[in-house]
């Protein structure tokens, strides 16, 4: 069998702690248990990547305007914020773990994921 490997394949996942990361790509996408529409981010740099998906939701929202004012885009009431304009913006993450139940079989799964991201 031969395996194609495209490109940005080729790195790992990024290890625990703050990371120094650029944004590299943006995927969107709809929950699949809850039909909640999601954009998941791929924050990357020389070391690897990490991913992480942002909720549309009213408990999504905090996290959606911090990452946008981290990388300097300030959301506004009555305007729109465009994923787009995330792409190739620099900040700090911190990398971490997060554990869940999955709500299909009920069993622990643990994440790799930016936590802490939020503007201080």
């Amino acid at each position: 069998m031969k395996i194609a490997v495209e490109k940005g394949q080729d790195k790992t996942l990024l290890e625990d702690g703050r990371q120094q990361v650029t944004i590299t790509d943006i995927e969107e996408g709809t929950s699949e248990y809850k039909g909640i529409p999601f954009f998941a981010v791929r924050f990357e740099n020389e070391d690897g990547y990490v991913s992480h998906r942002f909720y549309q939701s009213q408990a999504g929202m905090p996290a959606i305007i911090s990452l946008f004012d981290m990388v300097g885009i300030p959301a506004q009431e009555g305007k729109e914020l465009d994923t787009k304009q995330l792409i190739g913006k620099e900040l700090t993450i911190e990398v971490g773990e997060r554990s869940y139940n999955d709500p299909e079989n009920h069993n622990e799964r643990v994440l790799k994921q930016a936590v802490n991201f939020l503007a201080s």
